[in-house]
């Protein structure tokens, strides 16, 4: 698969601050990539360079195969559509209007495709209202549909989500993988809502400090992630003896439950416990979860 975005050995110094230190990852076209790393972690300033916005100390880049220090990158940035920490946006004017403004900025001549951006991010019926009357969810979703202007096959979202209620992170939710599925629109997110990012990204990049801790896909990540079972019994005794005799993990958690940290077939557990007196009185499934996961990889980097 052909990458979108190739970053290799980026480091960005602000005077003392290392913000990006010698970083280096891969973006497939198609993917939703998301950015997962905790605030100064390094997500923004990889987004302004990759925009254009700053200039790199070191290191490189490339677009579809372009490198950064070719002066054919600018064209290629036209491929690129971007909201940057908040949407650029005019508040004394409506959405149409936003929109045309933005055609013109950009140089395309026809306002035709207004009408259909406006219908793909729920903004149809907003009609001559101003956007200083929109909620904060049409206004990340005007922002979403200003940074498609010019029919860019690669979007970047930074913080997409952030200050909107469960209804509008559905709202955003439903419109990437629209744009995705549909549209074939390659989209990098970098968010601090794990849970809903986990919802979304088909690859993820750990952040920390301006290093890239671990480059994944979601299906290694799925695979990666501990599961276990959480399980409460009669007789946590003969559970705990029962587990040690089978060969798995058992961390007593109170007197009558434990969890056992292992892939483990149910149907024996329950056979062998049944006959040692001890019955099985709840027992649930569970999957070691993005942020926890994230966690454990930030906890090994530490020194």
């Amino acid at each position: 698969m052909e990458n979108c975005l190739k970053v290799q050995g980026l480091t960005k110094q602000y005077r003392r601050c290392l913000a990006l230190d010698n970083l280096s990852l891969h973006i497939p076209q198609g993917a939703i990539y998301g950015l997962v790393g905790k605030n100064g972690s390094g997500k923004t300033t990889l987004i302004r360079l990759i925009c254009g916005l700053q200039q790199p100390t070191s290191g490189e880049y490339s677009l579809y195969g372009v490198s950064c220090k070719d002066p054919a990158i600018a064209k290629c940035r036209k491929r690129m559509g971007a909201v940057v920490e908040t949407p650029s946006i005019y508040r004394n004017m409506t959405a149409r209007d936003n929109l045309k403004q933005q055609y013109r900025i950009l140089g395309i001549p026809s306002f035709d495709g207004i009408d259909q951006l406006l219908e793909l991010v729920g903004l149809a019926d907003t009609g001559k209202k101003k956007v200083s009357h929109f909620s904060l969810g049409m206004r990340q979703r005007l922002g979403i549909a200003m940074a498609l202007c010019g029919n860019p096959d690669f979007l970047v979202l930074d913080e997409p989500a952030n200050g909107l209620d469960p209804q509008g992170i559905i709202e955003i939710r439903e419109l990437i993988l629209n744009l995705n599925r549909r549209r074939q629109v390659t989209v990098l997110i970098s968010s601090h809502i794990l849970d809903e990012l986990s919802r979304l990204a088909t690859h993820y990049g750990f952040l920390d400090k301006g290093r890239l801790l671990k480059e994944i896909s979601a299906a290694e990540l799925e695979a990666a992630c501990q599961k276990s079972i959480r399980i409460q019994v009669s007789d946590l005794r003969a559970l705990v003896l029962t587990a040690h005799r089978m060969g798995l993990d058992c961390q007593v958690l109170d007197e009558t439950t434990a969890q056992i940290s292992a892939q483990v077939s149910v149907t024996d557990l329950v056979q062998a416990l049944a006959k040692e007196g001890c019955q099985v009185l709840s027992l649930t499934n569970q999957e070691e979860s993005l942020e926890s996961y994230y966690m454990n990889l930030v906890g090994e980097e530490q020194p």
